[in-house]
């Protein structure tokens, strides 16, 4: 969704540390002592299911990392036009009772004139699950 913003709008953008301490209360202060900053508005993100597509005349590949899964933690499936990847990992800790768990769901259109049945996965050594599927044989006789 797109918004248009005012002409007035100061050259370095909109004043956050204007903006945000009367409508959230807690970084005011007002319930103790809280120093924010912008960087509180811009999610944080570790990149752990990065993923690279593509498909030409050698067939349709998809490279996700999971270097923070196990083989066993990871399930991928064809529904429809989609290739479905999903990853969970549970771990106890080390130091008491409690579980930190680690899931994502990724979810790949796959191009006409793949074959779905000959598609593939294996994770390689560096923790890239990388799918593939050649192109149908009709499909490479009509390029």
């Amino acid at each position: 969704m797109d918004f248009i913003l005012p002409t007035s709008l100061p050259v370095g953008g909109i004043p956050w540390e204007k903006v945000l301490p009367p409508l959230i209360p807690r970084l005011n202060g007002a319930y103790g002592q809280y120093n924010w900053s912008q960087n509180l508005l811009i999610p944080e993100t570790d990149n752990t299911s990065s993923a690279e597509v593509s498909c030409d005349d050698s067939g349709f590949t998809v490279q996700v990392d999971v270097k923070h899964f196990y083989p066993e933690d990871l399930l991928v499936k064809v529904i429809g036009d989609f290739v479905e990847v999903q990853g969970k990992h549970e771990e106890k800790k080390r130091d008491g009772p409690g579980l930190t768990t680690r899931q994502f769901n990724r979810r790949f259109r796959i191009p006409k004139g793949v074959d779905t049945m000959a598609l593939e996965s294996a994770v390689s050594p560096d923790g890239i699950l990388i799918i593939s599927a050649p192109l149908l044989q009709t499909s490479r006789i009509l390029t």
